[in-house]
C-alpha cells in the first residue's frame, strides 16, 4: 500500500491545526452543542436549587406540603443532572473517536514530510530530537484542541452564570463580572511571558535530548577514548540548563498563582460579608444566599481552570511552534511540478556544464562535462576531498546542481521524480546502516516483493549466507540499532546482498569492500562482478587494485577530472594516477597527497 505524502503542511500553528481538524469538523459542532448544554446546566442547577430552598423556607410552617411544592423543581434538577451525565459521556466518546485518529494523521503526515528533507538537513539535526518533535506535535495538538474546547465551555459557563446571577441580584453579578475580567486579564498577562519562557525551556530540553542521543549513539567511542566523565559533564551541563529554564518558567507560574489566591480570597470575603449584611437587612433570601455563594465558588473553580489552561496552553503553543518551525522547514530538494518517472533503457550518465559548491568560497565543480556510456564500468580515484563522493551524491540527487544538468539516458534528473531516480540505482555506501529489524527484512529492503528464496540467493552471492546460517535465529536475527550487532564487514555484505536483490540498471559502489578482509573480498568478487555485469557502474575505491578491471578510471583533484583512461593507459601516461599507484601502502591509497 502506498501512502499519500503530505507536502503541504502549514508552517504556522493556527493553519496547521485547521489543516488537520478540517476532515473532522463535524466533531466541532458536537463540541459546541455539548459546551452550550454544559454552560446552561451548570448555571441552572444552582438557580433551581435556589428556588427549591426558597420554597422550603416559605413552607417551613406547613411541612406536609413541601414535597408537593418542590417536586417538579426537583425532577427538573434531576433531569438536568441526567442530561449532564449523558452529554459528558458523549463528549468522552467523541474524544475517543477524534484524538487517536488526529494523532495518527499528524504523525504520518509529519514523518512523510520529514523523510523528504535533504541529506544536509539530517546532518544539521539530531535524529532523536526530530522524532521527539513529531511526538511533541501530536501530543501538543491534542492538548491544544482539548484546551480550546474546555476553555470555550468554561468561558460560556461564566457568561451564562453572570447573566443568571444578574437576574437574581445585579449587584453581585456586577462585582463578579468585573472581578472575572480582571482575573482573566492578569492570567493573560502572565501567559504571554510564560509562553516565551516555555519556548526557551522547550529549546533547552530539545538540546538535552539531542545530546543524550548523540552520546548513546557514540557509546563505543566513549569507551574507546575513556571519555565517560567528559560525556557525563556534557550531559550534566545540559541538564543544569534545562533545570534553570524550567525553574524560571515555574517561578513565573508561582507568582501568578499567588496573585490568584489573594484575589479569590478577597472576592469570597466580599461576597460572604455582603450577603450576610444584606440577609440581615432582608434584602436577599436564603435561596439567594445559597445561589450566589455556590455559583460563585463553582465559577471560581472554572476561572482557576481557565487561568491554569492559559499556562498549559502557552506551554503547548511554545513547544509546538518550536517543533513546527524545525520540521516544516522548506525542502531543499523537491520534485518539480509534473515530474515524471525515470525510464532507464541503456544507463548512460552525462554531466553537462555542471557547477556545484558546498559554500561560497569553495567551488568544487565548475562547468564540468563528462559522459559515462551505457554499461561502462568507471572507477573514481583521488585523495579525500577531491570530489568523488560529491560526484555520486549529485547523481543520486542528494544535492542539486547550481547550474548545468545531469542526465540519465538524456533525461534531466531534476525533471524526474526522486523516488524513480533512486529506484534505478543500486548504491552500496562506505558506511552501511541497517534497520533494527531482522536480516531477512534488511536484505529484502532492496526488493520488497522478493521471496525468501530470492533473498537467500542474493545472500549467497554476497557471501553472507554462511554467517547468517550460523546465527541462533538465522535470517530472523535482529541486527540492533544501525546494525550494531554485526561487524563492519558483515554489514557491508548485507548491503551488497541488498543491492544484488534490487537489480537496478545503474550500480554505485562507494568503498563497498573497504570493511572486508582480503579473503572475504576475494569470495564476493564473483557476486560483485555479477552485480556489475551489463550495468553502468561507478566505483570509488582507495584500494586501487580493485579498479584495474574498470573500463575507465577518472582521476579527481580539487573537483577537476585531471585524467581519464584505463588502468594500463594511466600507468603508461605516468601522471597523477601513476604517482598514486606508486604511493600505495599495502594496496591502499593514503588519505592525503602529502601525509604528515
Amino acid at each position: 500500500m502506498t501512502l499519500a505524502i503530505d507536502n503541504n503542511i502549514p508552517n504556522s500553528l493556527r493553519p496547521f491545526l485547521w489543516h488537520f481538524m478540517k476532515p473532522y469538523k463535524h466533531f466541532l459542532f458536537g463540541f459546541v452543542f455539548i459546551a452550550c448544554y454544559w454552560a446552561l446546566a451548570n448555571s441552572m442547577l444552582p438557580f433551581i436549587l435556589k428556588h427549591i430552598i426558597d420554597r422550603v423556607f416559605e413552607l417551613n410552617s406547613n411541612k406536609e406540603n413541601i414535597l408537593h411544592a418542590v417536586k417538579y423543581l426537583a425532577l427538573l434538577y434531576l433531569a438536568l443532572w441526567i442530561g449532564m451525565a449523558c452529554v459528558m459521556r458523549t463528549l468522552d466518546w467523541m474524544k475517543l473517536q477524534l484524538f487517536p485518529s488526529l494523532r495518527a494523521d499528524i504523525v504520518n503526515s509529519m514523518f512523510s514530510y520529514l523523510s523528504r528533507h535533504s541529506y544536509s538537513y539530517y546532518q544539521n539535526n539530531f535524529a532523536g530530537s526530530l522524532s521527539n518533535k513529531i511526538s511533541d506535535m501530536a501530543d501538543g495538538t491534542n492538548a491544544i484542541l482539548r484546551t480550546i474546547d474546555e476553555a470555550f465551555a468554561q468561558t460560556l459557563g461564566l457568561v451564562v452564570a453572570t447573566i443568571t446571577m444578574f437576574v437574581v441580584h445585579p449587584i453581585f453579578a456586577g462585582i463578579f463580572f468585573i472581578w472575572a475580567l480582571c482575573f482573566i486579564g492578569v492570567a493573560y498577562y502572565f501567559s504571554k511571558n510564560i509562553q516565551l519562557l516555555s519556548h526557551i525551556y522547550a529549546t533547552s530540553k530539545t538540546s538535552l535530548v539531542g545530546k543524550i542521543v548523540d552520546s548513546i549513539s557514540n557509546a563505543m567511542n566513549m569507551r574507546m577514548f575513556a571519555r565517560h566523565n567528559e560525556e557525563q559533564q556534557n550531559i550534566h551541563t545540559a541538564v543544569d540548563d534545562v533545570v534553570l529554564k524550567s525553574r524560571a518558567m515555574q517561578r513565573r507560574i508561582l507568582h501568578m498563582h499567588i496573585i490568584f489566591d489573594v484575589s479569590i480570597i478577597i472576592l469570597l470575603s466580599a461576597m460572604m460579608f455582603g450577603l450576610i449584611h444584606m440577609y440581615s437587612k432582608g434584602l436577599v433570601t436564603a435561596g439567594d444566599f445559597a445561589f450566589v455563594i455556590s455559583l460563585s465558588i463553582a465559577k471560581l473553580f472554572n476561572l482557576w481552570y481557565i487561568a491554569s489552561q492559559f499556562v498549559e496552553f502557552a506551554e503547548h503553543i511554545g513547544k509546538c511552534s518550536q517543533a513546527l518551525t524545525i520540521i516544516t522547514a522548506p525542502h531543499d530538494i523537491t520534485d518539480r511540478p509534473g515530474a515524471k518517472p525515470l525510464t532507464v533503457k541503456n544507463g548512460s550518465i552525462e554531466f553537462n556544464n555542471v557547477t556545484f559548491h558546498y559554500n561560497k568560497n569553495n567551488t568544487l565543480f565548475e562547468n564540468k562535462n563528462i559522459l559515462i556510456n551505457p554499461g561502462e564500468k568507471v572507477g573514481l580515484v583521488g585523495f579525500s576531498g577531491s570530489g568523488k563522493s560529491t560526484f555520486i551524491n549529485l547523481i543520486m540527487r542528494f544535492f542539486d546542481v547550481e547550474s548545468g544538468s545531469i542526465t540519465i539516458d538524456s533525461q534531466n534528473i531534476q525533471d524526474v521524480t526522486q523516488d524513480s531516480l533512486r529506484q534505478h540505482i543500486s548504491m552500496i555506501p562506505q558506511d552501511t546502516s541497517l534497520f533494527h529489524r531482522s536480516l531477512m527484512e534488511n536484505i529484502r529492503y532492496g526488493k520488497l516483493t522478493a521471496t525468501d528464496d530470492e533473498v537467500i540467493q542474493a545472500s549467497k552471492q554476497a557471501h553472507c549466507h554462511e554467517f547468517i546460517e550460523q546465527l541462533p535465529d538465522g535470517y530472523a536475527s535482529l541486527v540492533g540499532e544501525r546494525g550494531i550487532k554485526l561487524s563492519g564487514g558483515q554489514r557491508q555484505r548485507i548491503a551488497i546482498a541488498r543491492a544484488i536483490l534490487k537489480n537496478a540498471p545503474i550500480v554505485i559502489l562507494d568503498e563497498a569492500t573497504s570493511a572486508l578482509d582480503s579473503v572475504t573480498e576475494k569470495h564476493i568478487q564473483h557476486g560483485l562482478h555479477e552485480l556489475m555485469s551489463g550495468r553502468t557502474t561507478i566505483v570509488i575505491a582507495h584500494r586501487l587494485s580493485t579498479l584495474s578491471e574498470m573500463d575507465r578510471i577518472l582521476v579527481f583533484d580539487n573537483g577537476h577530472i585531471i585524467e581519464d583512461g584505463s588502468h594500463e593507459q594511466l600507468i603508461h601516461h605516468n601522471g597523477h594516477y601513476a604517482r598514486m599507484w606508486n604511493m600505495q601502502a599495502g594496496g591502499f591509497l593514503p588519505e592525503e597527497e602529502h601525509p604528515h
